[in-house]
């Protein structure tokens, strides 16, 4: 089984029927590859798609290989000025844009990122993007936080994997954004990260999930849902 499924190259050959692209263009490629005929995809929402080709994702071989072969609209033209390593960081950063999109990030949100990996620091970046004026990260990885200031993170907060450091960790999250929590997104997708998230936004905020860990999770719904402040 071939893994892979973010990735960037550069074209060799081309079908007949393609216009746009010639042999020797750097590409980014999007990874998955809808059927285009189900509601899902006609709404654009080809990532839902049941029948969904996806690079890596068994029965599907992945992108790590020498020559692959792809939909020529799924490969993405890139600039002079772009690498082909940040060309195959397209896929990553299109989910952090997207969570942004979904948390209606702007100059007048505050932003708690649970989760300090590569999906976490890239939806720092695209939330400092979008116009964020604070932005604090949180993680269990001393090192992936000093990554997380050095891209920018105003603030960071080393926690555990304990449930019962919640309440304590919330104050803490609380003091070093010395502001309430506007959109928490969680790029890791634990219980933990979701419960502390939910307990730390304000009260008409949003929690975007973004991160996918556990199949299950427990959380605090009920309390979030009838917060007044």
């Amino acid at each position: 089984m071939v893994i892979g499924h973010e990735c960037a190259g550069i074209i060799e050959e081309t079908g007949s029927e393609v216009k746009d692209l010639v042999p020797g263009d750097r590409v980014a490629l999007e990874p998955g590859i809808g059927c285009w005929r189900c509601d899902l995809c006609k709404e654009g929402r080809y990532n839902k798609c049941p029948d969904m080709k996806f690079f890596g994702l068994p029965p599907f071989h992945g992108s790590l290989a020498r020559q692959i072969v792809h939909p020529a609209f799924l490969c993405f033209k890139l600039p002079d000025n772009v690498s082909l390593e940040e060309g195959a960081l397209c896929e990553p950063l299109s989910v952090a844009v997207h969570a942004c999109r979904r948390g209606n990030i702007s100059p007048e949100t505050n932003v708690l990122v649970m989760g300090a990996g590569p999906i976490g620091l890239v939806t720092l970046l695209a939330a400092r993007a979008f116009g964020a004026p604070r932005i604090v990260t949180v993680d269990v990885d001393g090192n992936r936080l000093s990554v997380a200031k050095e891209l920018g993170a105003d603030g960071v907060v080393e926690v555990s994997t304990n449930m019962q450091d919640i309440p304590k960790e919330v104050e803490t999250i609380c003091n070093v954004m010395g502001a309430k929590v506007d959109v928490s997104f969680d790029c890791a997708g634990l219980s933990k990260t979701m419960s502390t998230a939910l307990s730390v936004t304000r009260a008409g905020g949003k929690v975007c999930l973004v991160g996918l860990g556990h199949n299950e999770m427990t959380v605090p719904l009920t309390p979030a849902a009838a917060r007044i402040y």
